[in-house]
Protein backbone atom coordinates (compact mmCIF):
# COMPACT_ATOMS: atom_id res chain seq x y z
CA UNK A 1 0.00 0.00 0.00
CA UNK A 2 1.57 3.20 -1.20
CA UNK A 3 1.02 6.76 0.02
CA UNK A 4 -0.54 7.87 -3.29
CA UNK A 5 -4.17 8.24 -2.17
CA UNK A 6 -6.01 10.86 -4.22
CA UNK A 7 -6.62 14.36 -2.92
CA UNK A 8 -10.24 15.44 -2.45
CA UNK A 9 -11.84 17.08 -5.48
CA UNK A 10 -11.87 20.87 -5.09
CA UNK A 11 -15.27 22.61 -5.05
CA UNK A 12 -16.15 23.74 -8.54
CA UNK A 13 -13.81 21.28 -10.28
CA UNK A 14 -15.55 20.04 -13.46
CA UNK A 15 -16.22 16.32 -13.64
CA UNK A 16 -15.29 16.20 -17.33
CA UNK A 17 -12.63 18.05 -19.29
CA UNK A 18 -13.60 20.24 -22.25
CA UNK A 19 -12.21 17.57 -24.56
CA UNK A 20 -14.35 14.86 -22.94
CA UNK A 21 -17.48 17.03 -23.19
CA UNK A 22 -16.73 17.66 -26.89
CA UNK A 23 -16.32 13.94 -27.58
CA UNK A 24 -19.57 13.11 -25.80
CA UNK A 25 -21.44 15.84 -27.70
CA UNK A 26 -20.44 14.15 -30.96
CA UNK A 27 -20.91 10.55 -29.79
CA UNK A 28 -23.75 8.45 -31.15
CA UNK A 29 -26.03 6.34 -28.97
CA UNK A 30 -23.95 3.19 -29.49
CA UNK A 31 -20.79 4.93 -28.30
CA UNK A 32 -22.54 6.28 -25.20
CA UNK A 33 -23.90 2.80 -24.45
CA UNK A 34 -20.42 1.30 -24.80
CA UNK A 35 -18.96 3.94 -22.49
CA UNK A 36 -21.70 3.27 -19.94
CA UNK A 37 -21.05 -0.48 -20.08
CA UNK A 38 -17.31 0.14 -19.66
CA UNK A 39 -17.94 2.38 -16.65
CA UNK A 40 -20.12 -0.29 -15.03
CA UNK A 41 -17.51 -2.98 -15.72
CA UNK A 42 -14.77 -0.88 -14.10
CA UNK A 43 -16.98 -0.08 -11.10
CA UNK A 44 -17.69 -3.79 -10.57
CA UNK A 45 -13.98 -4.53 -10.89
CA UNK A 46 -13.00 -2.00 -8.22
CA UNK A 47 -15.96 -2.94 -6.02
CA UNK A 48 -14.49 -6.40 -5.42
CA UNK A 49 -11.38 -4.80 -3.98
CA UNK A 50 -13.48 -2.55 -1.77
CA UNK A 51 -15.20 -5.65 -0.39
CA UNK A 52 -11.82 -7.41 0.01
CA UNK A 53 -10.56 -4.50 2.10
CA UNK A 54 -13.72 -4.63 4.19
CA UNK A 55 -13.21 -8.35 4.88
CA UNK A 56 -9.64 -7.83 6.11
CA UNK A 57 -10.57 -4.71 8.09
CA UNK A 58 -13.38 -6.64 9.81
CA UNK A 59 -11.00 -9.42 10.84
CA UNK A 60 -8.53 -6.91 12.28
CA UNK A 61 -11.28 -4.93 14.01
CA UNK A 62 -12.51 -8.10 15.73
CA UNK A 63 -8.99 -8.77 17.02
CA UNK A 64 -8.65 -5.17 18.13
CA UNK A 65 -11.94 -5.17 20.03
CA UNK A 66 -11.13 -8.51 21.65
CA UNK A 67 -7.84 -7.10 22.94
CA UNK A 68 -9.74 -4.15 24.40
CA UNK A 69 -11.72 -6.58 26.56
CA UNK A 70 -9.12 -9.20 27.41
CA UNK A 71 -5.64 -7.69 27.35
CA UNK A 72 -3.81 -5.13 29.42
CA UNK A 73 -3.16 -3.08 26.29
CA UNK A 74 -4.19 -3.11 22.65
CA UNK A 75 -1.33 -3.93 20.23
CA UNK A 76 -3.24 -2.44 17.27
CA UNK A 77 -2.94 1.33 17.34
CA UNK A 78 -4.64 2.11 14.04
CA UNK A 79 -6.02 0.51 10.86
CA UNK A 80 -6.07 2.42 7.56
CA UNK A 81 -7.62 1.15 4.33
CA UNK A 82 -7.79 2.26 0.70
CA UNK A 83 -8.56 1.05 -2.80
CA UNK A 84 -6.26 2.52 -5.44
CA UNK A 85 -8.22 4.91 -7.71
CA UNK A 86 -8.64 4.02 -11.36
CA UNK A 87 -6.06 6.51 -12.61
CA UNK A 88 -3.52 5.10 -10.17
CA UNK A 89 -4.31 1.56 -11.30
CA UNK A 90 -3.90 2.46 -14.98
CA UNK A 91 -0.71 4.45 -14.37
CA UNK A 92 0.95 1.61 -12.48
CA UNK A 93 -0.19 -0.98 -15.02
CA UNK A 94 1.33 1.10 -17.82
CA UNK A 95 4.55 1.57 -15.84
CA UNK A 96 4.86 -2.20 -15.35
CA UNK A 97 4.01 -2.97 -18.97
CA UNK A 98 0.71 -4.67 -18.09
CA UNK A 99 -1.90 -4.59 -20.89
CA UNK A 100 -4.84 -2.31 -20.13
CA UNK A 101 -7.14 -5.30 -19.70
CA UNK A 102 -8.97 -5.90 -16.44
CA UNK A 103 -8.02 -9.59 -16.23
CA UNK A 104 -4.36 -8.77 -16.91
CA UNK A 105 -4.43 -5.99 -14.31
CA UNK A 106 -6.02 -8.31 -11.74
CA UNK A 107 -3.22 -10.85 -12.28
CA UNK A 108 -0.42 -8.31 -12.53
CA UNK A 109 -1.14 -5.89 -9.67
CA UNK A 110 -1.29 -6.97 -6.04
CA UNK A 111 -1.73 -3.62 -4.30
CA UNK A 112 -5.01 -2.33 -5.72
CA UNK A 113 -6.53 -3.03 -2.30
CA UNK A 114 -4.42 -1.99 0.66
CA UNK A 115 -4.63 -2.15 4.44
CA UNK A 116 -2.10 -0.64 6.83
CA UNK A 117 -1.92 -1.86 10.42
CA UNK A 118 -0.05 0.33 12.92
CA UNK A 119 1.12 -1.58 15.99
CA UNK A 120 2.64 -0.50 19.27
CA UNK A 121 5.82 -2.60 19.12
CA UNK A 122 7.79 -4.76 16.71
CA UNK A 123 6.72 -7.96 18.47
CA UNK A 124 3.09 -6.85 18.02
CA UNK A 125 3.66 -6.60 14.26
CA UNK A 126 4.59 -10.29 14.08
CA UNK A 127 1.91 -11.26 16.59
CA UNK A 128 -0.93 -9.64 14.64
CA UNK A 129 0.50 -10.92 11.36
CA UNK A 130 0.37 -14.49 12.68
CA UNK A 131 -3.15 -14.06 14.06
CA UNK A 132 -4.49 -12.67 10.79
CA UNK A 133 -2.77 -15.04 8.37
CA UNK A 134 -3.52 -18.16 10.41
CA UNK A 135 -7.24 -17.77 9.79
CA UNK A 136 -8.62 -20.57 7.62
CA UNK A 137 -9.99 -18.43 4.80
CA UNK A 138 -6.82 -16.38 4.37
CA UNK A 139 -4.29 -17.47 1.74
CA UNK A 140 -0.81 -15.94 1.99
CA UNK A 141 0.75 -15.38 -1.43
CA UNK A 142 3.90 -13.41 -0.54
CA UNK A 143 5.68 -12.00 2.49
CA UNK A 144 8.41 -9.34 2.47
CA UNK A 145 9.97 -8.67 5.87
CA UNK A 146 11.56 -5.23 5.63
CA UNK A 147 11.86 -5.13 9.41
CA UNK A 148 14.35 -7.98 9.62
CA UNK A 149 15.84 -6.88 6.29
CA UNK A 150 15.37 -3.10 5.87
CA UNK A 151 15.63 -1.45 2.48
CA UNK A 152 18.90 0.46 1.81
CA UNK A 153 17.20 3.78 2.59
CA UNK A 154 16.15 2.49 6.02
CA UNK A 155 12.53 1.68 5.21
CA UNK A 156 11.04 -0.86 7.62
CA UNK A 157 7.68 -2.60 7.39
CA UNK A 158 6.23 -6.08 7.08
CA UNK A 159 4.38 -6.58 3.79
CA UNK A 160 2.07 -9.47 3.00
CA UNK A 161 0.04 -10.15 -0.13
CA UNK A 162 -2.94 -12.30 0.73
CA UNK A 163 -6.15 -13.51 -0.81
CA UNK A 164 -9.47 -13.31 0.98
CA UNK A 165 -12.81 -14.64 -0.26
CA UNK A 166 -15.52 -12.14 -1.10
CA UNK A 167 -19.01 -13.64 -1.29
CA UNK A 168 -20.96 -12.01 -4.10
CA UNK A 169 -24.39 -12.86 -5.52
CA UNK A 170 -22.62 -14.78 -8.30
CA UNK A 171 -20.57 -16.77 -5.78
CA UNK A 172 -17.26 -16.41 -3.87
CA UNK A 173 -14.31 -14.67 -5.50
CA UNK A 174 -10.75 -14.51 -4.23
CA UNK A 175 -9.46 -10.94 -3.92
CA UNK A 176 -5.85 -9.92 -3.39
CA UNK A 177 -5.12 -7.44 -0.63
CA UNK A 178 -1.76 -6.00 0.37
CA UNK A 179 -1.41 -5.60 4.13
CA UNK A 180 1.43 -3.58 5.65
CA UNK A 181 2.30 -3.91 9.33
CA UNK A 182 4.35 -1.13 10.99
CA UNK A 183 5.12 0.35 14.34
CA UNK A 184 4.24 3.97 15.10
CA UNK A 185 7.86 4.99 14.60
CA UNK A 186 8.11 3.17 11.25
CA UNK A 187 4.92 4.82 10.03
CA UNK A 188 6.09 8.28 11.08
CA UNK A 189 9.36 7.78 9.20
CA UNK A 190 7.62 6.42 6.07
CA UNK A 191 5.22 9.38 6.03
CA UNK A 192 8.10 11.87 6.25
CA UNK A 193 10.08 10.02 3.58
CA UNK A 194 7.10 10.04 1.21
CA UNK A 195 6.46 13.77 1.71
CA UNK A 196 10.15 14.52 1.10
CA UNK A 197 10.27 12.56 -2.17
CA UNK A 198 6.98 14.12 -3.27
CA UNK A 199 8.22 17.66 -2.61
CA UNK A 200 11.42 17.10 -4.60
CA UNK A 201 9.71 15.04 -7.34
CA UNK A 202 11.94 12.10 -6.31
CA UNK A 203 15.11 14.15 -6.97
CA UNK A 204 16.00 14.42 -3.28
CA UNK A 205 19.32 16.10 -2.36
CA UNK A 206 21.96 13.72 -1.07
CA UNK A 207 22.18 15.29 2.39
CA UNK A 208 18.42 14.79 2.90
CA UNK A 209 18.65 11.14 1.85
CA UNK A 210 21.46 10.65 4.35
CA UNK A 211 19.38 12.39 7.01
CA UNK A 212 16.41 10.13 6.31
CA UNK A 213 18.59 7.03 6.55
CA UNK A 214 19.98 8.23 9.86
CA UNK A 215 16.46 8.97 11.11
CA UNK A 216 15.41 5.43 10.19
CA UNK A 217 18.15 4.04 12.40
CA UNK A 218 17.08 6.36 15.21
CA UNK A 219 13.48 5.20 14.85
CA UNK A 220 14.57 1.54 14.95
CA UNK A 221 16.60 2.21 18.09
CA UNK A 222 13.57 3.92 19.67
CA UNK A 223 11.39 0.91 18.82
CA UNK A 224 13.89 -1.47 20.42
CA UNK A 225 14.30 0.65 23.55
CA UNK A 226 10.59 1.23 24.12
CA UNK A 227 9.81 -2.45 23.59
CA UNK A 228 12.53 -3.52 26.02
CA UNK A 229 11.09 -1.18 28.67
CA UNK A 230 7.54 -2.36 27.93
CA UNK A 231 8.47 -6.03 28.31
CA UNK A 232 10.51 -5.35 31.44
CA UNK A 233 7.59 -3.54 33.09
CA UNK A 234 5.14 -6.32 32.21
CA UNK A 235 7.55 -9.19 32.82
CA UNK A 236 7.15 -10.55 29.30
CA UNK A 237 9.70 -12.91 27.71
CA UNK A 238 12.04 -11.67 24.99
CA UNK A 239 9.90 -10.79 21.93
CA UNK A 240 10.43 -12.25 18.46
CA UNK A 241 12.53 -10.19 16.06
CA UNK A 242 11.55 -11.85 12.78
CA UNK A 243 9.13 -14.31 11.27
CA UNK A 244 9.47 -18.01 11.90
CA UNK A 245 8.29 -18.90 8.40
Amino acid sequence: MSEDDPLPTRPGTPLLSDRAVELLDHADSNTVAELTALRDQINRFLMRYKFGVSEVETKLTILREEFNFTAGYNPIENIACRVKPLDGVLEKAARKGIPLDLDAIKDGLSDIAGVRVICSFVSDVYRIFEMLTSQDDITVLEVKDYIAHPKPNGYRSLHVILEVPVFLSSGPQQVRVEVQFRTIAMDFWASLEHKTYYKYDRQVPKHLIEGLTEAAETAAHLDATMERLHHEVRGYPEPPRSLSI
